[in-house]
């Protein structure tokens, strides 16, 4: 009960035993492993049945990931998987709840404190621990895991992940085009705030794009700002997916994982082309954003990410790469010149209401009508002639 407490404490920290590796096949793109190297064989069919679900190669390596946490956990309490309860589970919450994330243990010197909020942006820095979608996540892989071992026969009979029956009969015959349904949280399940998406003001965005060194960095940000398009999607980018005369580019999809086109503003097209009357054409195989230094090869994403982390040093800014698609869809959605239906379209929305969000208005942006309206001055009380003073006075106490 000692160790427990410390680890729902934070005291104590789960073995960093075992990995997430390829798989030799495709069915499941990858497998975890324990501290010798061998595989955990109930996680594997697992794996694989979310592979066979059509569930991205990213995806089964998160969820692989998640089971890893689980069984580091399992192994340093001595419990086997079949016979874990609700309060190992608990366990678990606790720890992530009170534990440092390490992916949080990168920021550089000087920088916003975590959980702080940055002055310029507005947006929170992250904090120090695990989010509460981070912890939410961890539930669902695990109660996922114990599901699917319930369908086979296997395993406990009661999934050990609490659930709430509320949610449940809330969501069973929900349309997609009714509001969200207020329910109550299943044990364990964290609270997450559901902030607005937050898109860069005009002056901000004109300080983030004088900063890009090149005309590569200034291409991309036009095509980021003005398709919308994921991070990962436009550095995919082939020659063969640009079509110049349809002012289109062709990207890989996250959701669907097909080849769609999507517009981009002639800006954009009229940066690329300078960029490549620079560096040249590269092959038709390759994508079009390469590196500029050492060899020659694509530029990646952290690359790519390294780009806006050095703007952000110089202006004192938290902005990230998923800020300019939230951007590109609040200038669209607030333009006033596309319909909600065609802004989901280009943004590839898969429901009408993540397009909605995208659809409020920003204290950043009503600036000048605020200062207009503190400045006002309060209107002066008059009356008609022809009344004397003293009666006004008498009857309005003025």
């Amino acid at each position: 009960m000692e160790l427990r407490h410390e680890l729902i404490e934070g005291r104590a920290e789960l073995p960093r035993v075992g990995a997430v590796v390829p798989a030799r096949g495709v069915h499941p793109p990858y497998v975890v492993v324990n501290a010798y190297d061998d595989e955990i064989e109930a996680a594997t069919p697992y794996l694989r049945d979310l592979a066979l679900n059509d569930c991205s190669p990213l995806t089964v390596r998160s969820y692989g990931y998640g089971l890893l946490r689980w069984f580091r956990l399992l192994w340093l309490l001595g419990v086997a998987w079949e016979r874990a309860t609700e309060a190992e589970v608990a366990v678990l919450a606790g720890w992530l709840r009170t534990a440092s994330n390490p992916q949080r243990q990168r920021t550089r010197a000087g920088g916003d404190a975590p959980g702080s909020v940055n002055l310029r942006t507005g947006k929170p820095t992250l904090r120090a621990g695990y989010a509460p979608r981070t912890i939410n996540h961890a539930l669902s892989v695990i109660s996922g895991f114990y599901g699917y071992h319930a369908h086979k026969g296997n395993g406990p009979v009661v999934n050990p992940v609490p659930v709430s029956p509320q949610r449940r009969r809330a969501l069973a015959h929900r349309s997609p085009l009714e509001p969200r349904a207020v329910v109550g949280r299943a044990r364990l399940r964290q609270k997450v705030s559901d902030r607005p998406p937050r898109s860069i003001p005009d002056l901000l965005w004109d300080e983030l794009f004088d900063r890009m060194g090149c005309e590569r960095d200034r291409a991309l940000l036009e095509f980021y700002v003005s398709s919308g398009a994921r991070a990962v999607e436009l550095l995919g980018v082939g020659v063969n997916d640009i079509d110049w005369a349809g002012q289109r580019i062709y990207v890989i999809s996250k959701g669907t994982r097909e080849r769609e086109a999507v517009p981009a503003s002639p800006q954009a097209f009229v940066r690329l082309a300078r960029y490549l009357d620079e560096v040249g054409t590269p092959s038709r195989d390759e994508p079009v954003w390469r590196t500029r230094s050492g060899s020659d090869r694509p530029l990646s994403y952290w690359a790519m990410r390294r780009i806006m982390q050095r703007a952000n040093e110089l202006l004192g800014t938290n902005w990230t790469l998923h800020d300019l698609r939230h951007t590109a869809a609040s200038r669209m959605a607030n333009g006033g010149k596309l319909t909600p239906v065609e802004v989901q379209a280009i943004m590839r929305h898969a429901n009408i209401q993540t397009t909605s969000r995208y659809l409020t208005a920003r204290v950043e942006e009503m600036f000048d009508k605020l200062a207009e309206h503190y400045s006002t001055p309060r209107p002066a009380t008059s009356y008609p002639t022809g009344y004397s003073a003293d009666d006004i006075k008498a009857v309005f106490g003025a």
